[in-house]
């Protein structure tokens, strides 16, 4: 009886040890596809999305309404991740070839390309529903162009021309425009203004990816403006850019948009933005677009705290 026991203990407690492990590698599992379904909405685009589409609708004039908040909020992220699933879902072969993007769920193997094209269907089919009648109708319509136009034309473009870059500027920049129509129910001069801040912004931001990031894009045989049309033309690209959209930055004041105190900090900010652009014009290496791109992610920020701080909505 006692042999018995004694050989039966070890036994049911190694079973324990392993039925827990079992359990813990389920639970492991389902905590890393939780994390890969999170991983193809892009949660750092999907973020600043949202908080654009925020100020635009803090920015638009007129009292704030409670009722668009939520429904604008979710509706903007369920699109944005719907847009950027079916991005990651059409183009998981091309994600292979980049040493930055390989690691993604679909390229690494770890999705089943049918649960990313299921997952980003239904963020739309609810996303679209959703900021048409929880919001209005213009902004529902306004999130399917961006929908569209950012998977069905920006993404199978990227490899076959460097318009594609104009092309997904437009969805990119269309938040905060979801965010002024869904409290003015209008397209005007003031949330058009704010759109074209986005859009004009992403272009020198791109580019300088391309600038240090080339052989990564060449290996995956997207079209981008230093492969296609020289080094040098990218530069003068940039600085072009980065010119108009300092000086709609300062449009936002007589527009009404903001006020004298944000008209100074969109001065200064956009100063040294372009001061450094301009630096690299003749001779800007691969360390000078570095540094450009992540003064761009500094910028924008900045100027939209601004903004918000010192709208006249």
């Amino acid at each position: 009886m006692t042999t018995g026991s004694t050989t039966a203990r070890p036994s049911a407690i190694a079973g324990a040890i392993e039925m827990r492990r079992i359990a813990g590698a389920g639970g492991a599992a389902r905590g890393s596809a939780a994390r890969d379904l999170l991983a193809l909405v892009k949660p750092r685009i999907l973020l600043f999305a949202l908080m654009t589409a925020l100020a635009g609708l803090a920015l638009a004039p007129g009292p704030a309404m409670a009722a668009p908040w939520g429904a604008l909020a979710l509706g903007t992220a369920l699109i944005v991740g719907a847009a950027n699933t079916l991005n990651m879902y059409l183009e998981r072969d091309v994600d292979c070839l980049m040493a930055r993007t390989r690691g993604r769920p679909l390229p690494a193997g770890r999705m089943e390309p049918r649960v990313a094209l299921r997952f980003g269907l239904l963020q739309a089919v609810i996303a679209v529903p959703l900021l048409t009648f929880g919001v209005n109708p213009l902004t529902g319509l306004l999130g399917v162009i961006a929908f569209l136009s950012y998977v069905l034309l920006y993404t199978p473009l990227k490899q076959r021309t460097t318009v594609a870059t104009l092309i997904g500027s437009v969805p990119g920049a269309m938040p905060p425009l979801l965010g002024w129509t869904a409290g003015t129910g209008a397209l005007d001069a003031g949330g058009l203004a704010l759109f074209g801040v986005l859009f004009l912004w992403q272009i020198p931001h791109f580019h300088a990816i391309a600038l240090f990031r080339r052989k990564d894009y060449d290996r995956a045989g997207l079209k981008i403006l230093p492969t296609t049309r020289g080094e040098a033309t990218t530069r003068q690209a940039i600085v072009f850019y980065l010119a108009i959209q300092v000086q709609l930055t300062l449009l936002l004041t007589p527009l009404g948009v903001a006020g004298r105190w944000y008209l100074l900090a969109a001065a200064l900010l956009g100063g040294g933005y372009f001061a450094y652009g301009a630096s690299g014009l003749a001779a800007g290496g691969p360390r000078w677009a570095r540094n450009l791109f992540l003064l761009s992610v500094l910028y924008l920020p900045l100027l939209m705290v601004a903004l918000v701080l010192d709208g006249a909505g």
